[in-house]
């Protein structure tokens, strides 16, 4: 890309200075104490997790953006600590290739652990990168590792069909995947979310458990109850302003214009809804969730899809 066109891309409203992460190291990465022996990992857009144990080490999640930094950052916590730095868990927190996708670097001795969906998908999926998981769970399982507790529970489908939160008692943490994304709005679609009445759910989920610390899975740093709340308060928002909208918008015009063309009409009635919808978000938020002017419009097309298609809301019945 030249330095022309550099200068024809839109600017954003600046990152609030509470979303940032720490800095990286040399090698692209930051390994930092969670509590105690639990770690997290991070290349400032993806996070991984571990746990050093008199059994190895348990790794949460494997992104492949990290990749074999994981590794890297095992071995600067083992060294420091005089612990051993052998991965002999990991724990899928659910099948998508861009939080598993480097679990293929951890040799077959390692036990693969997930929900039974997660094992489903991947044999689906079919991907040399990540092994499907040889343990699996339905709805809740207790692993005791090395003396070190972590339950698993599956509450239902959320981002995916097979998200599964992730909650270390002891260590007075939560890992729920692609949900919250701390100080950082949703990217694309909501977090590129496959079930919205699950997502939106989620964090009031997360909340009953007990933690101080949350792990998201994304940007550079973990998160606290208030990231949990500001993100239940900002889709809620989303919500009360699409279901205005859905109302709201006049659709004459649109299928005027395009006569002939239902397809056009309806776009463009759509993408009205949204903007709409999005724009008091959007002014709401802009200083408080970084990027909230990036992205707020496309999750609220995607939460306004699912009140028209999941909830009925403004279904027109023809009389």
């Amino acid at each position: 890309m030249s330095t022309t066109e550099t200068i024809r891309l839109p600017d954003y409203a600046p990152i609030p200075q509470s979303a940032m992460g720490p800095t990286l190291n040399k090698y692209g990465y930051y390994v930092g104490r969670v509590e105690r022996n639990l770690y997290y990992i991070t290349d400032g857009i993806y996070q991984s997790a571990f746990l050093t144990t008199s059994d190895g080490v348990v790794l949460f999640d494997a992104p492949p953006t990290i990749g074999h930094n994981i590794q890297r950052a095992v071995d600067e916590i083992a060294a420091a600590n005089h612990v051993s730095n052998k991965v002999s868990y990991l724990i899928y927190s659910h099948h998508h290739a861009d939080h598993a996708g480097a679990s293929s670097l951890f040799d077959k001795s390692v036990t693969r652990i997930g929900n039974e969906e997660t094992r489903r998908l991947l044999l689906r999926d079919n991907d040399p990168a990540r092994p499907p998981n040889e343990e699996t769970f339905q709805d809740k399982r207790t692993l005791k590792i090395g003396g070190e507790r972590i339950d698993l529970a599956w509450d239902g489908a959320n981002h995916t069909p097979d998200n599964s939160f992730i909650h270390l008692p002891d260590h007075n943490t939560l890992m729920l995947i692609d949900i919250v994304n701390p100080g950082w709005a949703p990217i694309y679609l909501s977090n590129l979310t496959e079930d919205i009445p699950g997502y939106l759910e989620a964090p009031a989920k997360a909340l009953t458990y007990s933690w101080k610390h949350y792990i998201g899975g994304h940007n550079g740093r973990i998160g606290t109850r208030d990231d949990i709340t500001l993100h239940k308060q900002y889709m809620a928002d989303i919500v009360e302003s699409s279901r205005k909208a859905i109302l709201s918008v006049d659709a004459t015009p649109y299928f005027v214009k395009y006569s002939q063309n239902s397809w056009a009409g309806l776009k463009g009635l759509l993408d009205e809804i949204a903007r709409t919808a999005a724009k008091p978000v959007i002014e709401k938020y802009t200083g408080k969730l970084a990027a909230a002017d990036v992205f707020t419009e496309s999750t609220t097309f995607q939460v306004m899809q699912s009140i028209r298609l999941d909830l009925g809301h403004g279904s027109y019945v023809h009389p």
